[in-house]
């Protein structure tokens, strides 16, 4: 078992590393690629690369710790969760509303009720 953590934690910290530098050059380029030309903004350095790719982190992502709910990926389980919870006449009237909501109208085989 040490054996590996020896080779994994610095592997690790390279492929950190190396995402890091990739992405922030990744952000370099496009940025000065199309900014200036488009809109006149100035030429960025590297270091402006690696802070704007953190702040949009920041302010549109957050850092991968969303809590014991799953994240991003656990609604579909949580709502299948609330699913199993209810009845076959709670469900289709939740069916029901949710269609009504977002636009789709009656389901395939229903008729619309005046």
């Amino acid at each position: 078992m040490r054996k590996k953590l020896v080779w994994i934690i610095p592997l690790a910290v390279l492929g950190m590393a190396a995402f890091i530098v990739i992405g922030g050059e990744i952000v370099m380029h496009l940025w000065n690629w199309l900014l200036p030309p488009l809109f006149g903004w100035r030429v960025i350095t590297f270091w402006q690369a690696l802070g704007l790719l953190v702040l949009s982190r920041i302010l549109f992502g957050g850092f991968g710790m969303h809590g014991g709910s799953g994240g991003r990926r656990g609604w579909r389980r949580r709502a299948e969760e609330r699913c199993e919870h209810m009845s076959p006449e709670e469900r289709e009237n939740f069916r029901q509303k949710m269609r009504e909501r977002w636009g789709f109208g009656a389901a395939p085989g229903e008729s619309k009720q005046p």
